[in-house]
């Protein structure tokens, strides 16, 4: 089963972009596969940017593949993630090549 972690902008959008991330989920779901998503995640103790960042980037190494989403380029966290998905040599898609 191929594992992917989804990748996108949340801080500043409405509802954190989550309606966005768990539809994509669910997309790539409906192709049997396995979808780490960060906004299914708890809030960290802490409640800060570094706290979910930290949680999210654990998240994102236990995974084959990156699946960036719109809109990703304008987000901190997500160009961060990226980066160090390029860095330890997992493969990197948007949403749009996928669907």
């Amino acid at each position: 089963m191929i594992r992917v972690y989804l990748a996108g902008p949340m801080s500043g959008l409405p509802d954190y972009n989550y309606p966005a991330f768990n539809a994509a989920a669910e997309a790539l779901r409906a192709r049997n596969w396995h979808v780490e998503n960060p906004a299914e995640n708890p809030q960290p103790p802490c409640g800060s940017w570094n706290g979910w960042m930290r949680m999210a980037i654990r998240q994102m190494l236990t995974c084959e593949r990156v699946v960036l989403l719109p809109g990703w380029e304008l987000s901190r966290g997500a160009k961060l993630e990226k980066q160090i998905a390029n860095e330890v040599g997992m493969t990197v898609l948007t949403l749009e090549e996928l669907l």
